[in-house]
């Protein structure tokens, strides 16, 4: 299935998100996909957002990383939640 403009948009804003949360906290992407249990060519295409995030492995990742679930979402997500 195709993934529309906007679909493509939130993941390559996740992925951006959760690549600066990695290395902002110093650690490798082999590091990461041990601690999240993850095949490290998924943390990859996550990070390129190649492909789309089950929300299992978004909490292992973010559970992984000690991050708050804020820096990894996509600020267009933030946006829709302020003004609700």
């Amino acid at each position: 299935m195709q993934k529309s403009d906007e679909e493509s948009t939130q993941l390559k804003m996740f992925g951006g998100n959760l690549r600066r949360a990695r290395v902002a906290r110093e650690i490798t992407q082999e590091v990461l996909s041990e601690k999240a249990d993850l095949n490290i060519r998924t943390l990859q295409k996550i990070e390129a957002g190649q492909t789309n995030v089950l929300i299992t492995t978004a909490m292992r990742l973010q559970k992984a990383l000690g991050c708050p679930w804020h820096e990894l979402l996509p600020t267009a997500i933030h946006a829709q939640k302020k003004r609700a």
